[in-house]
């Protein structure tokens, strides 16, 4: 008897055992062979492990609820391949998509995809220009979305210096952005 199947016997002997026991023998024990099926799926090894992971934490959830744990191993694996199919349904329409945004943008023009880029890299040049606690302030603010009391916490500065740096911050970007930005940051 291999090491895998002893292992399956341990799960399947007890039954009472608490979902962490028992995905504990069961990843021990398959997590790499489950890796491989997703792997000849989806074709990336980090996906693959994703996927892997997302079924023993799904699983994880539902122990109580197994009505047969001794099946719980075919339960994984028909969870890995459902979430790589998921995964690639996901691609397919991620391709669709990005083929018909590039079908659209040729069609009207090629000029709008050189403009938001040449916008965009005028807003990033323009936050180097900024003092560092601005800079810090607004892309917290905007691009982390968060709101003034965690920026103060993160930054370590009080809310009143955030409110002070993100006016100060925006004001600066308005003036270098005039001519590149119809709106108001």
């Amino acid at each position: 008897m291999t090491h895998a199947s002893t292992r399956d016997q341990t799960v399947t002997d007890r039954p009472s055992w608490s979902a962490d026991e028992a995905l504990d023998e069961l990843y021990a024990a398959h997590w790499r062979s489950l890796v491989r099926l997703s792997v000849l799926l989806v074709r990336d090894a980090g996906t693959a492990e994703e996927v892997v992971q997302d079924a023993f934490v799904a699983m994880h959830g539902r122990w109580s609820r197994l009505r047969e744990p001794d099946k719980a191993l075919a339960y994984l694996r028909q969870s890995v391949v459902n979430g790589s199919r998921s995964v690639l349904r996901h691609r397919g329409v991620v391709a669709r998509h990005a083929s018909s945004q590039l079908q659209a943008g040729s069609r009207a023009g090629g000029d709008e995809a050189a403009e938001a880029l040449a916008r965009r890299d005028a807003v990033l040049e323009a936050l180097r220009a900024l003092p560092e606690r601005q800079r810090e302030v607004l892309t917290l603010r905007y691009y982390l979305d968060l709101p003034e009391s965690e920026i103060a916490e993160a930054l370590g500065i009080s809310r009143g210096a955030v409110k002070s740096h993100a006016s100060r911050g925006s004001a600066t970007l308005r003036d270098l952005l005039a001519d590149h930005l119809t709106g108001d940051l």
